[in-house]
């Protein structure tokens, strides 16, 4: 059918009007985008510019310098060394198995080392530097550099690593640092993004441990480009981060290595506290072990001697280590009785040798006796019976009470691992944990420090501190921080009869520099510098009445295990005292033969601030003195050599 001109004047405006609105469509279109592409340009601009450097820059951290760990008179326990290392990023070494080998060719390493450094390079991302070896020598980071074009991905750098130049002097007080563990993270509340750095060191144990939080100090950063693989292009800019704080201890590292030194060859601890500050001069436990050891990667075989050792070099028995106090509780008994008024400083008490108690006999050490006894001469002679009977009196509460006020069954506050709390038993305490009743016999096998009477060296010490001092004297390791002096510890006066207190100094003064006392063997001659003690010797077997009637077995003719634990607290000098020192031999044997010495020498050592003269010493020591002070600076010496840097 043929269209007229009508039907294409029609057709027209109906293409017409549809390429308008085509147009229009467009037009607008354009126009969106245009006004969007103006926004993203100049409205939008600063925030597309973040988004393309978030995409093109990345920010690492850089680990801070750890604080350092000085002694009171500002030798170095911890520091920081340089470390030489080889590190390999795992993308840009092509065969990693091919650049391991060519690198053992170079530089001799363990395979253990190599198989670690592999485990650990494939479970992170490819572009990620992780550590093959540290502790290298110049030598063999210059024959890697030399060796540069044919070890792909690998580079040799400089980092920072602990060192703690006095080893095993001051492991246990110190402590060691480690790289963190899954353990350790899963343990902790801490976010710090430097806890992620593969291989960051933290604090173990000791010092090092609880002070974490000061010495770790902040992280820098760094701004680096990379590529869209991740791949590191260049270096942008840095920023320094703050170092640790710088710790002061109020130990003194000579009194320290000496204390180590006096009782190598024992199982003991040993604690020294200055009574005019509280501060702790000397925290030994023996045998040690040298920190570096863990720093650097311990071995197999260096794990297994430690935890096979029976004498537990990993434990700080001056801290962690409790032990019945023996006959070294006997002035807490007293003292308990006495401010309760249940008996008189004079008053007697018939010693036989031994004492019943509700159908149970309990012994005397001295198989026959000593007699009438009051306070001073039953503290001098250390006779049991005497704290039997006046235990009975004043009840176990008061004496546990007593114990605390003196720092047994306490806690103290400071910066080490596995300060042990001891235990001062009392009624409620038995009912709570053993679900029992205390019974007399309790009470009387307290009295002499047995039973359940659990104490550490270093609260020992404190007991003995406080009595000496009449104060609360608190132990202080930390002496400053950054140069800012930390609270004292010197207390406030004891509320304790001073009467009683006095009293209990004359007493202890007998036990060493009366001829009857239980530890004169051990007196200091020098005039000015005599000290007062009490000796303690605590059972660790039942010794049985079949025992008894045919003599009881020496300790020296029992296995070492067997033996009693020897104890001695003191402080010297009697008029003005200015150190306490309490010492645990673990089956030691007696205390006035095995502790009592070591005391003796390492009070001389305090007071006289390094090797005191042979005159201090009774007469008939000396010669064996010298030779024994000849080898404890030949000890120390070689224990400062072997403790050198690797």
């Amino acid at each position: 059918m043929k269209k007229g001109p009508k039907d294409n004047e029609l057709s027209s405006r109906t293409v017409s009007r549809r390429a308008l609105i085509v147009g229009a469509a467009q037009l607008g279109i354009a126009g969106g985008l245009g006004w969007r592409l103006q926004s993203m340009q100049v409205e939008q601009a600063d925030q597309f510019r973040l988004l393309a450097e978030e995409n093109r820059i990345n920010i690492r951290l850089l680990p801070p310098a750890r604080g350092l760990i000085f002694d009171r008179n500002g030798i170095p326990l911890a520091e920081n060394e340089q470390n030489y290392r080889v590190v390999m990023v795992r993308e840009e070494a092509g065969d990693v198995d091919e650049v391991l080998n060519r690198l053992t060719q170079i530089v001799d390493l363990d395979p253990d080392v190599i198989a670690r450094a592999k485990e650990e390079m494939y479970r992170r991302s490819p572009f990620v530097p992780v550590i093959i070896a540290d502790r290298l020598a110049w030598e063999d980071v210059a024959a890697i550099n030399v060796n540069a074009p044919a070890l792909s991905g690998i580079t040799a750098e400089v980092g920072l690593s602990r060192h703690y130049p006095y080893g095993g002097d001051v492991g246990h007080v110190v402590g060691y640092v480690g790289p963190v563990s899954d353990y350790d993270l899963s343990r902790i509340d801490d976010k710090d993004p430097l806890l992620q750095i593969p291989k960051f060191q933290i604090g173990k144990t000791g010092v090092e441990n609880k002070m974490e939080a000061m010495l770790r100090g902040s992280a820098g950063t760094k701004r680096i480009e990379v590529n869209a693989l991740g791949r590191v292009m260049r270096e942008l800019d840095r920023k320094e981060g703050e170092p640790g704080k710088d710790i002061q201890l109020g130990l003194d590292e000579r009194l320290q290595s000496y204390a180590q030194a006096r009782m190598d060859g024992e199982s003991a601890g040993a604690v020294v506290i200055d009574l005019e500050t509280g501060d702790l001069r000397a925290i030994a436990s023996a045998p040690s072990f040298d920190p570096n050891m863990f720093v650097r990667g311990i071995s197999v075989k260096d794990w297994t001697d430690l935890n096979e050792n029976k004498y537990r070099p990993l434990a700080a028995k001056a801290i962690q280590g409790t032990y019945p106090p023996g006959s070294t509780f006997k002035m807490v008994t007293a003292l308990a009785a006495l401010e309760a008024g249940v008996i008189g400083p004079e008053e007697t008490v018939y010693c036989p040798g031994h004492m019943t108690v509700s159908g149970t006999r309990f012994h005397c050490w001295k198989r026959a006796g000593h007699g009438n006894m009051n306070y001073h001469e039953s503290l001098k002679q250390s006779c049991d019976s005497y704290y039997y009977e006046v235990s009975q009196r004043v009840g176990i509460d008061k004496i546990a009470e007593m114990a605390r006020l003196l720092g047994l069954g306490v806690r103290h506050d400071l910066p080490l691992s596995a300060v042990a709390e001891g235990l001062a038993p009392d009624r409620a305490w038995k009912q709570d944990v053993r679900g029992e009743s205390w019974r007399i016999g309790d009470t009387v096998n307290a009295s002499i420090g047995q039973g359940y009477v659990l104490a550490s060296p270093m609260q020992l010490a404190v007991m003995t501190a406080r009595l000496a001092t009449g104060r609360m004297v608190t132990p202080r390791l930390i002496k400053s921080i950054d140069g800012v002096e930390q609270p004292s510890g010197i207390g406030d006066p004891l509320p304790i009869n001073e009467n009683w207190l006095r009293r209990t100094r004359q007493s202890m003064d007998a036990v060493v520099n009366h001829t009857r006392g239980t530890a004169h063997r051990s007196a200091i001659v020098a005039e000015g510098m005599a000290m007062a003690g009490k000796t303690g010797t605590s059972q660790v077997r039942r010794i049985t009445a079949e025992e008894r009637a045919r003599g009881v077995t020496r300790n020296e003719d029992l296995p070492w295990e067997r033996r009693d634990h020897a104890l001695f607290v003191s402080y010297a000098p009697v008029e003005n005292p200015k150190f306490a020192i309490s010492v645990v031999v673990e089956h030691g044997g007696g205390g006035s033969t095995a502790a009592a010495p070591i005391a003796r020498d390492i009070l001389l050592q305090a007071l006289y601030d390094g090797p005191p003269p042979l005159e201090a010493y009774p007469s008939v020591d000396r010669a064996r003195i010298a030779d024994q002070q000849k080898r404890i600076e030949e000890r120390i010496a070689t224990v400062n050599r072997g403790s050198a840097p690797a």
